[in-house]
């Protein structure tokens, strides 16, 4: 019969008293939490961004040396959902979402810990060689995955990367490796660094007596070649900034607080005219602006605007017509013409958005340059804007309606978005967070009126894009190899259950 310290011997844990078992689980839970309070403070709204790289430390080390490996995929279910928590929750709430959807971290907590409840044991089954990288690799597979497609998921709401938005200087190389290569890197160092505590633990406490430990020398090696990785993006981001040549005056109207659809029009017109007047060739309306469609009603009157301020006019309109649900925007041009119509293609209808239009990327060329469009939620993804980019569009103006908690944090995806895709965005929000945004992610013109009163009428002069960008050819391929490599690594995984079984096996029989 075996012995509870042989069993322990093959787990890698020490056998502990029940005591001692609920305060590891309590520390656990502690760090868990503490890693995403790192993380939440790392991310916009609040600046500590050096977080990022190091915080989810604590969630690593309670996983893998802390909690007992029953109880050790707890720590990522605990750790990241509450980190979701304050990007998600108050945001939802806000927004009069379904309580169902509002409490989304609560059934993520179960969601992650059924899928992490393994890893432990694969770990400490593989001697550890993968712990730097495996859960960084899976993660990402798992973010591409969810924010692929329609799939009303998030997109890429939440990702770490995010954390870097004021630095631009630094984010160049999005337009090669897009917001996943930025994702993977940051994930990579957090777990390279929770691989270097944790063997300083096992050194410490002598836990190679009792099973695989990590090696110190194999953590430091993981670490400086993650050091390596992020000085190499640095230098690539430095040389990947140009000069512009050709450029566009452009506006963001933000109504502010109306009373009402009709208030709402002539504070556009209203903001419109103040905006040509200081030169601006492009101005953008917000989100389901209008509750008509402006190509049959109110037609005179927007061509009149359109022809008077010889500007060209980003018009977001919402309504139910025998069409279906629609969230749409269209281009009129200064000789009152418009050029088309685009569907919002990423309608959030867990808060009640629909767009039954959706499906084509129109791409307008015009005297100013090539337009092209993308509403709200569609930012959020990677697909769009891409379509958009490859359609030739050098500006994408981007209408919003977004709610003050996810407003401090929404208008920073527009970063990632230009300088993936190499174009210049203008997001005109109802009344929170619009924005400026130029094709290297600089932002160059932000309103963030959190009390959601102040009219504001932005205008600034940016770059044409170029939408030159390799990724806008290669597409999201960090994520496809991220799935790739979490394939393999399930393979990995039934291997080494297969051999431990085998061991089992034959340690019985001896």
């Amino acid at each position: 019969m075996q012995t509870a310290t042989a069993r322990s011997q093959r787990s890698g844990s020490v056998p502990t008293e029940p005591a001692n078992r609920r305060g590891r689980i309590l520390a656990g839970f502690g760090l868990a939490l503490l890693g995403a309070v790192l993380w939440t403070l790392a991310m916009p709204p609040f600046t500590a961004w050096p977080l990022i790289w190091f915080g989810f430390v604590p969630v690593v080390v309670a996983q893998h040396r802390v909690l007992p490996e029953r109880w050790s995929g707890l720590a990522m279910g605990v750790g990241l959902a509450a980190y979701l928590a304050g990007q998600f929750s108050i945001g939802l709430a806000q927004g009069h979402v379904a309580v169902v959807f509002q409490l989304m971290p609560l059934y993520m907590v179960f969601v992650i810990w059924a899928l992490a409840w393994r890893t432990a044991r694969f770990h400490r089954q593989t001697a550890y060689r993968w712990i730097a990288v495996a859960t960084p690799i899976g993660w990402v597979a798992l973010d591409f995955a969810r924010a692929s497609g329609n799939a009303t998921l998030g997109g890429t709401f939440s990702n770490p990367a995010y954390a870097m938005w004021k630095h631009p200087g630094f984010l160049q190389p999005l337009g090669v490796f897009s917001i996943y290569g930025l994702e993977l890197l940051i994930l990579l160092s957090n777990w390279a660094l929770a691989a270097l505590a944790i063997a300083m633990i096992d050194r410490r406490s002598g836990a190679d007596a009792h099973g695989p430990i990590v090696r110190i020398r194999a953590a430091r090696t993981a670490a400086i070649a993650v050091a390596v990785g992020v000085l190499a993006w640095g230098v690539l981001s430095a040389t990947m900034i140009r000069t512009p040549r050709s450029t566009v005056t452009v506006a963001a109207v933000q109504p502010g607080k109306v009373r009402n659809k009709a208030q709402e029009l002539r504070h556009d017109i209203e903001q419109t005219r103040t905006a040509a007047a200081k030169g601006a060739q492009l101005v953008v309306w917000r989100e389901v602006g209008l509750n008509f469609e402006p190509q049959t009603s109110h037609t005179a009157q927007l061509a009149e605007l359109a022809k008077s301020t010889d500007t060209h006019l980003v018009i977001g309109y919402g309504l139910k017509t025998p069409r279906g649900h629609l969230n749409e925007a269209t281009l009129l041009t200064p000789a009152g013409h418009y050029l088309g119509r685009y569907g919002k293609e990423h309608p959030g209808t867990f808060a009640g958005d629909y767009s039954d239009t959706g499906g084509t990327f129109p791409v307008y060329s015009t005297r100013i340059g090539k337009i092209a469009t993308i509403i709200c939620y569609d930012l959020d993804f990677t697909d769009t804007a891409r379509h958009m980019a490859r359609g030739g569009a050098q500006i994408i103006a981007t209408p919003s309606s977004d709610v003050p908690t996810l407003s401090k944090i929404h208008f920073t995806h527009l970063v990632f978005r230009a300088i993936e895709n190499r174009v210049s965005m203008v997001k005109a929000d109802s009344r929170f967070d619009s924005a400026i945004i130029d094709p290297y992610g600089r932002v160059v013109a932000l309103d963030t009126d959190y009390s959601g009163h102040r009219r504001a009428t932005l205008v600034a002069t940016v770059p044409l894009g170029t939408h030159d960008s390799l990724y806008v050819h290669l597409g999201d391929w960090v994520g496809w190899v991220c799935l790739v490599g979490l394939a393999t690594f399930l393979v990995l995984g039934w291997r080494a259950r297969r051999l431990a079984r085998a061991s089992d096996a034959a340690s019985s029989v001896g």
